[in-house]
């Protein structure tokens, strides 16, 4: 019983840890190119590699350390470099468009 609580709990963490490593891969996928070297950080290719690797470790080699070495740069990227591409980007602002914005301007009469 207590066994299979155990495998349970780490199939949920290594999946959990999967998901958290493909949503950072498919974000620095996303952003550009010029983003990630005017927020100073490495290039987007070196992220994808770095972030790529991570995810297929995570498939492959379910051990332990490995995981434990792609979740720290899961996490690096999601804690230091996302935070500074949102800011070069103006990303994550609920201000500046709004639905009824067309292409040169708003549709409501600028109110």
């Amino acid at each position: 019983m207590f066994y299979e609580t155990f495998l349970s709990l780490w199939f949920y963490l290594f999946l959990g840890l999967l998901i958290l490593s493909g949503y950072a891969l498919i974000h620095a996928a996303l952003q550009r190119e010029d983003a990630f070297r005017a927020a100073d950080k490495q290039t987007k290719p070196t992220w994808l590699m770095i972030l790529g690797g991570a995810v297929a470790v995570q498939l492959v080699f379910p051990w332990l350390l490995l995981v434990l070495v792609s979740t720290v740069a899961t996490i690096v990227y999601l804690v230091d470099v996302r935070p500074a591409l949102r800011a070069v980007t103006g990303g994550g602002g609920r201000g500046g468009w709004s639905s009824s914005d067309g292409p040169y301007g708003p549709y409501n009469g600028g109110r």
